[in-house]
């Protein structure tokens, strides 16, 4: 656990960087800072392995203060990502990740071996392990970042924008593998962010600072989008936070139609006798949809991979409500694609039913709420 106890960071210009910061990380969660830029994250991020020393307040983590620690020896117990990996370029990407354990007095041989079990971990091929950072691309080297910060197995992490230096498809996988290393290894993590979806996306809690480094609120991701504490809030979490909060919630009922679909290579005299609305589905070789294809425009005998419309995303079908509207609302067929866990097609959805079956749960629980009739 992390505890800022009245926590002030105050310049020699009397700026004010932190104003009485009073926040608890939780063990083995995610805390994410997010706000705008100038706002004190970053800031109260470092106070934490006093790369920056607090003015005023206590920090603590488990109990200990950090003010009374040896600095070394405290940065060495802490895990630190930063924005673009910060790795060093003329050692490589083994050398990179060992430095720590090698830091505090593990052999070459433990350090590599420690070094090769985190490159699988966190998803990227041994052979990576003798490469220099430069051979990497910007989502790799965020990997071997976060593989540094992993090994010397501290239990605290401070992560300050350890994603936005990629692009936004990697940035999401990598947001999505992250949260699954975390279920696994339990860490306790301060994460900093200026983007509300990925601190909705990452965080256990959210603590959101407005100007002059001042604490507006802290609270789970639903419970900020529910409930945002004033109209600095609510304007920072935007005014689609209705829409963002049907991330965390499951469609009450789904109604998904069994759709038809033909295989690439198919006559299209065929997929015509199938089609809904001119539109048909088409599935690779091992059932997978590869995307939607217009009758309306398609005038070849077969159908060919590279007749397919690949507008539409597809989404799983245990997703979120969220996932399955947008899945649905960016298809060409007006249709969403829900796929099995092994990737075959189990069916779609259409955005009208997902818009009703929600409205429908939030007229349920307002109504057993206000003591009134089921509707």
């Amino acid at each position: 656990m992390i505890r800022f106890e009245n926590v002030t960071k105050r310049y020699r210009d009397g700026t004010t960087a932190v104003d009485s910061l009073d926040l608890t990380a939780p063990k083995g969660s995610i805390t994410v800072l997010v706000g705008p830029s100038g706002c004190g994250k970053t800031t109260s991020l470092r106070m934490v392995n006093r790369l920056i020393t607090p003015t005023e307040g206590r920090i603590s983590i488990d109990g200990r203060d950090t003010a009374e620690m040896d600095t070394a020896e405290l940065r060495r117990g802490i895990g630190y990502v930063i924005q673009h990996a910060g790795l060093f370029p003329h050692r490589t990407v083994a050398e990179n990740i060992g430095a720590v354990p090698r830091l505090v007095g593990w052999t070459r041989r433990k350090a590599r071996a420690r070094a090769l079990e985190l490159l699988e971990m966190v998803g990227l091929p041994l052979e990576f392990a003798d490469r220099y950072p430069a051979q990497l691309s910007g989502g790799q080297q965020q990997r071997v970042g976060v593989a540094r910060a992993l090994a010397a197995d501290s239990q605290v992490m401070l992560m300050d924008e350890p994603f936005s230096a990629v692009d936004p498809i990697v940035r999401t996988r990598l947001q999505e593998e992250f949260r699954t290393l975390q279920a696994d290894l339990g860490k306790t993590i301060i994460l900093v962010t200026h983007d509300i979806d990925e601190a909705i996306t990452l965080g256990d809690q959210v603590a959101v600072f407005a100007a002059g480094g001042r604490l507006a609120q802290v609270a789970s991701p639903v419970d900020l989008l529910a409930r945002p504490a004033n109209d600095f809030v609510a304007d920072f979490v935007g005014r689609d936070r209705g829409y963002r909060a049907l991330g965390f919630t499951a469609p009450p009922s789904l109604l998904v139609f069994d759709e038809p679909s033909v295989a690439v290579d198919s006559r299209t005299e065929h997929a015509r006798k199938a089609a809904v609305d001119e539109w048909i589905l088409v599935l690779g070789e091992t059932g997978a949809p590869l995307g939607w294809l217009d009758l309306s425009t398609h005038d070849a005998d077969a159908i060919r991979r590279e007749d397919v419309n690949l507008g539409g995303t597809v989404s799983r079908r245990d997703a979120s409500t969220r996932d399955l509207l947008g899945a649905a609302l960016s298809s060409p067929s007006g249709r969403g694609v829900l796929v099995n866990p092994d990737g075959t097609l189990h069916g779609t959805v259409t955005a009208a039913d997902l818009i009703r079956d929600a409205g429908t749960a939030r007229d349920v629980e307002h109504a057993e709420a206000l003591g009134g009739p089921r509707p």
